[in-house]
């Protein structure tokens, strides 16, 4: 790989987790998919910031669960969704547009469906995460 396409890779990953931490205080901003982007420039790009994203003590088990096993752990599915509808009900009282509720309500249909649609995650493998780090 030559460096400018390593560095631009770096520095996209670093733009994804960026996006990923202001998602976390940001209603409408994923974190999960900023996150995974993340993971997908620096593993192309950065053997240490991979290791490093995957092993944060914040988000690196939600990353290696998902990246490993497709899963999410049953608790992480539940706020996931209580959160969604959460943010999406305060936006669709603060947007007065029908067609903008609409989408809104097709997107939190499309994503309950994702995060339903996902392997649940058993305790032997998130505790096999935690003996990894």
């Amino acid at each position: 790989m030559n460096c400018i396409k390593k560095c631009l890779f770096i520095l996209f990953g670093s733009i994804s987790v960026v996006l990923a931490i202001l998602g976390i205080f940001l209603p409408l901003l994923p974190t999960t998919p900023f996150l995974l982007l993340a993971s997908f420039f620096y593993i192309r790009s950065s053997k240490r910031l991979y290791n490093w994203l995957i092993t944060h003590k914040v988000f690196g088990c939600y990353i290696y669960c998902y990246l490993t096993y497709r899963a999410i752990s049953k608790k992480t599915k539940i706020g996931s969704i209580i959160l969604l509808w959460l943010s999406l009900s305060i936006s669709m009282f603060l947007v007065p547009i029908l067609y903008v509720r609409f989408i809104l309500v097709a997107v939190g249909i499309g994503v309950t469906i994702h995060l339903l649609m996902l392997k649940t995650l058993g305790v032997d493998e998130i505790k096999g995460f935690s003996e990894l780090v």
